[in-house]
């Protein structure tokens, strides 16, 4: 195992600044369309070349097999294409909560096509890396992009925005949404007026269709309601269960996740750009 080539990662969250479905393909999936920014809540990912061949996990979700999680998913995926013998040791920790609609797991599979592609030298052009990024999960592939997009498809395809610095309170109210069955509710609005990324606003967060459903739990709709008493607004990200409201600086963002009840975890959080760009193999 070679252990000078090692990349330490911090694969960031995202949020959905609106999130509308317009359709379901034939195949069943649904078409949508998405505003994403990317928040300073982060997982750790350590990234370590080895060339023998094995592609090894530590920590991540214990609950998870490492063969089912998608950090080991994206590693198998490029050592098709890097040979038999490239194999790396991906140790992650996790503070992005899972199930809360934050895109933890996709930004950790992400992190692994980034990382494994300049560890292995593949070359991989972004575009490239955001096809294979689609086949393991519909949000992997706006964490590959790098910045806030528009994004439409199943998520696949991107419309870069302006980086804005924003700041945000988030809030995980310690209950988590299964993704599979938040699409499958039969009450869940798959009609939504298609609009053009040109013509999007991207000045304040709008709808969400899975709020309504998601406040059926709740844990989510207390959260929903703590935010709206003290910021005056409240968004969902993704199909649950966390939740964030636009704030006009840290300070209110810290303010408005004081004092959280026990089992909810809060972060004061900014939008970020460009987090894997310059990282480069280090001992």
């Amino acid at each position: 195992m070679s252990q000078n080539r090692v990349l330490s990662l911090r694969p960031p969250a995202k949020l959905n600044r609106f999130l509308h479905i317009i359709g379901r393909r034939a195949d069943g999936y649904h078409l949508l369309q998405t505003a994403f920014d990317l928040i300073d809540w982060c997982d750790e990912l350590e990234i370590a070349d080895r060339d023998d061949g094995i592609i090894a996990r530590r920590g991540g979700l214990a609950e998870v097999p490492p063969e089912s999680d998608l950090v080991v998913r994206a590693a198998r995926r490029l050592q098709r294409l890097a040979g038999p013998d490239r194999g790396c040791t991906l140790s992650l920790r996790k503070h992005i909560p899972s199930g809360a609609g934050l895109g933890g797991g996709s930004a950790d599979a992400a992190a692994v096509l980034l990382g494994l592609n300049q560890l292995w030298g593949l070359e991989l052009a972004v575009p490239e890396l955001i096809r294979i990024g689609a086949e393991l999960g519909a949000d992997v592939p706006v964490f590959i992009g790098q910045q806030p997009a528009f994004a439409a498809g199943i998520g696949e395809i991107l419309t870069p925005l302006r980086h804005v610095p924003r700041s945000y309170a988030v809030i995980f109210p310690g209950v988590a949404l299964a993704t599979g069955p938040m699409f499958a509710d039969p009450a869940l609005r798959r009609d939504c007026v298609a609009i053009e990324p040109c013509d999007y606003r991207n000045d304040q967060p709008g709808d969400n269709v899975f709020t309504a459903l998601a406040e059926r739990d709740p844990a989510v709709r207390a959260a929903m309601d703590w935010l709206r008493q003290r910021v005056g607004s409240a968004h969902l990200s993704g199909s649950g269960s966390a939740v964030y409201a636009q704030t006009p600086d840290l300070d209110s963002a810290h303010r408005a996740i004081a004092g959280l009840p026990q089992g909810w975890i809060g972060r004061a959080a900014s939008s970020i750009t460009n987090w894997f760009d310059k990282i480069s193999p280090g001992a």
